[in-house]
């Protein structure tokens, strides 16, 4: 017969049991021995008492059964949102709903998911001219992700009425004009900075609510939701995701490493 404590640390060592869980389940320790015949309570009991010793003498392993756990689902987050990109790479990178900042020709494109109202967006903004500047085939298309309040949905619905009559050099002037207010944007705001640009109000008051302005910002939140996107600015590269005005030094790294090897990360 398997030595009972052989046998409590090999069903530590399979992580059959885990965080603030690991003690509890201890006091349930496994009824079934591996040559498939069950163990008697006192058997089970024993093995409880060998796990739960262990533990309150090895608290570490929680901590590392923690950790490890993060780093599996994190890397399990990381591929479907991979896969998720492969599906959806031509409502992401190619849709026309969307505007586009640097070249429209460019080879590398990257997708930023913001809101007219998101701080951190508005952060970020001078950031997207800087990579622009700087790298002559990068193409940047704009993803209306209005995730915070009916003012911010209200701005993308003008906003994508504008796109439809200016030209990309204009509406991006109205953009970035729009995500440059210091206040909290609606409709009321949105239009004042389409007139400043030139735009027709009327036009654009009865464009903001046609099925092809409000479809166009669906597309975009569901695939947002495919992507498990919570939070703007959300940027997606190549098959990567990253979340956050996360600075110049770390998009410009993926761009250059997106034109050498065409992958975020070059091995």
């Amino acid at each position: 017969m398997m030595n009972l404590q052989n046998f409590a640390r090999r069903w530590l060592a399979t992580g059959l049991v885990f965080g603030a869980g690991l003690v509890a389940a201890a006091s349930l320790a496994p009824r079934a021995r591996a040559d498939g015949a069950s163990f008697s309570p006192a058997q089970t009991q024993a093995i409880g008492a060998i796990v739960k010793s262990y533990l309150v003498s090895h608290p570490e392993v929680i901590e590392e059964a923690e950790k490890a756990l993060r780093a599996k689902r994190k890397a399990e987050a990381a591929s479907a949102q991979s896969a998720a990109i492969k599906a959806n790479a031509k409502v992401i990178f190619t849709s026309a709903h969307h505007a586009i900042l640097g070249n429209p020709d460019g080879k590398v494109v990257l997708a930023e998911f913001f809101d007219y109202n998101c701080p951190y967006c508005k952060l970020s903004m001078p950031v997207l001219a800087k990579l622009v500047k700087a790298n002559p085939d990068l193409k940047i298309v704009l993803k209306d992700f209005p995730v915070l309040g009916p003012g911010s949905v209200e701005a993308a619905r003008v906003a994508g009425a504008v796109r439809q009559q200016l030209s990309p050099a204009k509406f991006a002037d109205f953009h970035n004009v729009l995500l440059g207010q210091k206040v909290h944007v609606g409709k009321a705001e949105a239009l004042a900075v389409a007139k400043h640009e030139g735009a027709d109000l009327a036009k654009v008051q009865a464009d903001m609510n046609s099925a092809s302005v409000k479809g166009g910002i669906s597309a975009v939140m569901d695939v947002a939701d495919k992507l498990n996107l919570t939070g703007t600015p959300t940027f997606v590269l190549g098959d990567d995701v990253i979340v956050g005005a996360v600075g110049y030094d770390e998009l410009q790294t993926k761009i250059s490493n997106m034109e050498k090897c065409g992958k975020v990360a070059c091995s």
